[in-house]
C-alpha cells in the first residue's frame, strides 16, 4: 500500500463529493460490487488512500485538477490571462477554456480589422470585371478601348 497515492483532507473532501455525485457503484453510502447480501460501505469514502480501481479509472478523471494533484501528473500549466490551472494536452496550451474562447475571438476580430478590404471595382483584374468581359465576348460584342469616347 506504500505505492498508492494518498490524499490530503481537502482532496479527500473533493473525492467524496465526486463519489457521491458520479460513481455508478455508490448506493447511499454502500458499494454495489462489494455487496454480497450484507451492506458494505464504500471503502474509498473511508480511507485517504486511492484504493478503488473504478474510482481511479472512471470517476476521478471527471475532475482533472484533482486527478493531477493526486496522481502527481506534471502537465498542468497556468492560464496566461487569469492564472487558473490548465490541463495541457499539447505544448501549445496557454489558456483555460473560457479565456481561450475570449482570446480566439479577440484575435479573430483583430485579424479581420487589419486585413485589406476587398473592393468590387478594382479595375480589369477584379472578378466582376472579368465576368462582365466574358459575358460581352459571348454575345459577340467587343468592348470599346479604354480611354476613347465613341460618339
Amino acid at each position: 500500500m506504500a505505492d498508492l497515492p494518498r490524499m490530503n483532507e481537502r482532496q479527500r473532501r473533493r473525492a467524496k463529493r465526486l463519489i457521491r455525485r458520479l460513481c455508478a457503484n455508490y448506493d447511499g453510502g454502500n458499494c454495489l460490487p462489494l455487496d454480497d447480501g450484507d451492506v458494505c460501505p464504500c471503502p474509498q469514502l473511508l480511507t485517504p488512500v486511492l484504493i478503488c480501481k473504478y474510482f481511479r479509472a472512471a470517476v476521478l478523471p471527471a475532475d482533472w485538477e484533482l486527478c493531477a494533484e493526486i496522481t502527481g501528473e506534471t502537465h498542468i500549466r497556468r492560464c496566461c490571462i487569469c492564472g487558473a490551472p490548465v490541463l495541457s494536452r499539447s505544448n501549445a496550451a496557454k489558456y483555460c477554456p473560457s479565456c481561450a474562447l475570449r482570446e480566439r475571438r479577440r484575435r479573430d476580430a483583430e485579424r479581420k480589422r487589419n486585413r485589406p478590404r476587398a473592393s468590387a471595382n478594382r479595375g480589369a483584374e477584379s472578378l466582376a470585371a472579368q465576368c462582365f468581359q466574358s459575358v460581352e465576348k459571348r454575345q459577340g460584342k467587343d468592348l470599346p478601348p479604354e480611354g476613347k469616347n465613341e460618339l
